[in-house]
């Protein structure tokens, strides 16, 4: 096949599945697909999954799982105990005073659990919460200066521990991943509450099932 239609071809091929892509996105793409290729070594520890889909769920899982350990380790002194409780005041400071709700389903926490974690991080003088001005039934939290001192403490960590993970990547991989993986966790994100108590079934069609059918 002539160079330039394969080139021609294999951008098509990228733009269609990666429509908001540039020609920056390409060329990692392709250096980044040839070398993976080449590499031999083994993908992924414990049993690896015969789909490509769950192989790449597993991947990730296995490295969020890593993220939790560390972080729980590096979080010693600071106040904080887990990932989820450095979200919750991380989205505070950043929301400027937003409501409980606001937090907990930012998180993707269930409401009783959310509720909970707020709770143990109130006892430990990290957040305030007062009634909202507009909606009494509501509640609004703020950071205290101790919870903004763990806050920072926490933060200096956190980004220890992903430096540390991430630390033989190259930019390039990095950048590429978050441009590939940002759509389906902007479109997960938004259908997450939404598919609080359906069958799994029902989410299943509304997502992938109708979408094979109407394509085929």
């Amino acid at each position: 096949m002539n160079k330039t239609v394969e080139l021609v071809n294999a951008w098509a091929d990228f733009e269609k599945k990666h429509p908001d892509g540039d020609i920056n996105d390409f060329c990692r793409y392709q250096l980044i697909h040839k070398r993976e290729i080449e590499n031999k070594n083994t993908l992924v520890g414990g049993a690896i999954p015969e789909y490509i889909d769950g192989l790449l769920l597993k991947i990730l899982g296995r490295i969020t799982r890593m993220n939790m350990v560390y972080a729980y380790t590096a979080f010693a002194g600071t106040g904080v105990s887990q990932l989820e409780e450095f979200g919750i005041l991380l989205a505070i400071y950043k929301e400027k005073n937003p409501k409980k709700t606001e937090v907990i389903y930012s998180m993707l926490l269930e409401l009783s659990s959310g509720t909970d974690m707020l709770g143990r991080l109130i006892k430990k003088g990290f957040i305030r919460e007062y009634p909202d001005k507009e909606d009494k039934r509501a509640k609004r939290l703020i950071l205290t200066p101790e919870g903004e001192n763990a806050l920072e403490c926490s933060r200096m960590q956190i980004g220890k521990v992903a430096k540390m993970l991430l630390f033989d990547m190259e930019q390039d991989d990095k950048e590429l991943c978050v441009k590939l993986l940002k759509n389906v966790e902007q479109k997960f994100s938004a259908l997450f509450q939404e598919h609080k108590g359906e069958k799994f079934e029902d989410i299943y069609n509304s997502v992938v099932a109708k979408k094979i059918d109407h394509n085929s």
